[in-house]
């Protein structure tokens, strides 16, 4: 299961350097992260756990990060949000519960939209969520429960 994590996180460095961000000051400064932390994912040579929820929501919060690493970025989260990398259950909801999910959502429906011609994300509000009946409050979770 390591080593599909990790095959997954080399993707991602690999979509950095197809848009254009071969140093490492380049990768760290679009990914929004220290020189030290983008050098340890790159490297994918880290703990089991993989990429930590803030790690990930401080990369998404980049404005500038461009749509392919984007892409690598939200397909490792629902990889690793479906169990796929071998986490327990409770680990996995933990990961689940400290993402920021309305930008994932928000992010998702965005590239919906582009694969499907559209110009607006607001079209896209059909969008699936990260898991189906997923809430954006857990019990235990730290955020309180908002209603829409």
């Amino acid at each position: 299961m390591r080593s599909v994590q990790s095959a997954k996180i080399r993707e991602l460095g690999d979509a950095l350097i197809a848009s254009g961000y071969i140093s490492l000051d380049d990768q760290a400064k679009v990914l929004g992260l220290s020189r030290s932390t983008t050098w340890t994912i790159l490297q994918a040579n880290h703990k089991t756990s993989g990429l930590s929820a803030s790690v990930i929501n401080r990369m998404l919060a980049q404005p500038q990060l461009p749509a392919r690493v984007r892409v690598k970025i939200l397909e490792y989260v629902e990889e690793k949000s479906a169990g796929v990398y071998g986490h327990s259950r409770l680990q996995v909801r933990r990961f689940a519960a400290r993402l920021s999910l309305e930008r994932v959502e928000r992010i998702r429906a965005k590239i919906k939209a582009k694969r499907e011609g559209f110009r607006s994300p607001a079209s896209c509000a059909d969008a699936p969520s990260l898991q189906p009946g997923f809430t954006r409050a857990r019990a235990g979770s730290r955020e309180p429960s908002r209603s829409k």
